[in-house]
């Protein structure tokens, strides 16, 4: 992203003059055998075997130890460097904290086993389960009213981590606390939302962008910032607007560069609607981005030379096709088959044959999408 590379390519900074142990020790020898010659009224030349120099050389390991603690602490109040707690603190400066491991989200569906006369209540907090023991929670009490045969209901992960999303529909089927009546539950949409605790490079770009929301005039920074802030398992964001009719619509897709579920769009509309945040003459919209699809279908050959590495190179390949569907998932990137050419001839491949994707822009609010799965073909081995 554009912030993390600016922050990356600001210039290294090292507050010990960049000084290696090498120099440590040479100057710390040099400095004893001038003081000694001085002393002694004659040249001394510490010799490489030379007790002394040898009680020098682990000094200056200690030493230079002592001037990486000094570089650290000056860096850490930058925030190319700075990690972890630093990082945190820093971020302090600028009024954030570091955003929470937040929970997956769904909705469940509870049926009768047949139609009652009477309402039957599913209380607040009623669980249910995948096969691999990942608990969603009901937010609310609801009603199946007398008549009907079943409710829907959102749900909650009990669990506030990453390993909550991407369960797809009819896989949270088990009732964990059963309702009377109740013969079956099953989630309706794919869980999403859920995150890990933020990272540093997502925190440290929202440092980078904190001036933006001081800003009271809606700029495109700003709603960047707060959608940002919202969940961090947001990712890629794009806002644009129509200023003329006040509008601002706004696009994601999550971390993982899935395209965000609906809980979590409204979640976000909602949050951004608010009017600390919203100016009063911007009407926002939220969606997911439109996607253009795209296929991969490549051969790729490897130097006979290399063949004593032909099998690492073939799992270098896979990675960087890999690679190469992750960093086509931006809003807004055009799809460009040289990018995936690069990457597989960087892993070892010699030459690469593709039939696709082919190069084809994509409009600002849209995002790329693999079709299917990547067609990827070994053509063997070929004279340099």
């Amino acid at each position: 992203m554009a912030e993390i590379d600016a922050i990356k390519n600001t210039p290294d900074i090292s507050f010990i003059d960049n000084k290696t142990i090498d120099q440590v020790q040479s100057e710390m020898i040099a400095d004893y055998e001038a003081f000694m010659s001085q002393a002694e009224g004659r040249e001394v030349v510490l010799e490489r075997t030379s007790v002394h120099r040898m009680i020098l050389n682990a000094a200056a390991v200690h030493i230079f130890q002592g001037y990486q603690y000094v570089d650290r602490a000056g860096k850490q109040n930058l925030l190319k460097y700075s990690y972890s707690e630093f990082l945190d603190n820093l971020a302090l400066f600028k009024g954030i904290t570091r955003l929470p491991a937040s929970s997956a989200v769904t909705t469940l569906r509870f049926t009768l086993s047949a139609i009652q006369s009477v309402a039957v209540g599913i209380p607040a907090g009623t669980r249910a389960s995948t096969a691999e023991d990942i608990y969603f929670a009901t937010d609310e009490y609801i009603e199946i009213p007398a008549g009907t045969l079943y409710v829907d209901v959102s749900a909650t992960c009990t669990e506030a981590a990453a390993r909550g999303n991407g369960i797809p529909v009819g896989s949270v089927k088990t009732l964990v606390d059963p309702v009377p009546y109740v013969q079956s539950v099953s989630n309706t949409t794919a869980t999403s939302g859920g995150a890990d605790t933020e990272s540093d490079i997502s925190l440290a770009e929202r440092v980078y962008r904190a001036p933006s929301q001081y800003s009271t005039a809606g700029p495109e920074d700003s709603y960047l910032y707060h959608a940002k802030a919202y969940n961090p398992a947001i990712g890629d964001v794009v806002a644009t607007s129509n200023h003329e009719a006040g509008e601002v619509n706004i696009v994601f897709i999550m971390a993982d560069g899935s395209t965000p579920e609906q809980t979590v769009i409204d979640g976000l509309l909602a949050y951004l609607s608010d009017d600390t945040i919203r100016p009063m003459t911007d009407v926002v919209t939220v969606a997911a981005p439109a996607e253009v699809n795209y296929t991969i279908n490549l051969t790729y050959y490897i130097n006979r030379s290399d063949s004593a590495q032909a099998v690492t190179i073939q799992s270098a390949v896979e990675t960087a096709v890999s690679d190469y569907i992750k960093w086509q998932r931006r809003i807004g990137r055009d799809i460009n088959p040289s990018k995936l050419t690069a990457l597989a001839i960087a892993a070892g491949a010699k030459r690469v044959v593709m039939t696709a994707p082919t190069y084809a822009a994509v409009a600002a609010t849209s995002v790329p999408a693999l079709q299917g799965e990547a067609v990827v073909n070994y053509g063997g081995l070929e004279d340099d």
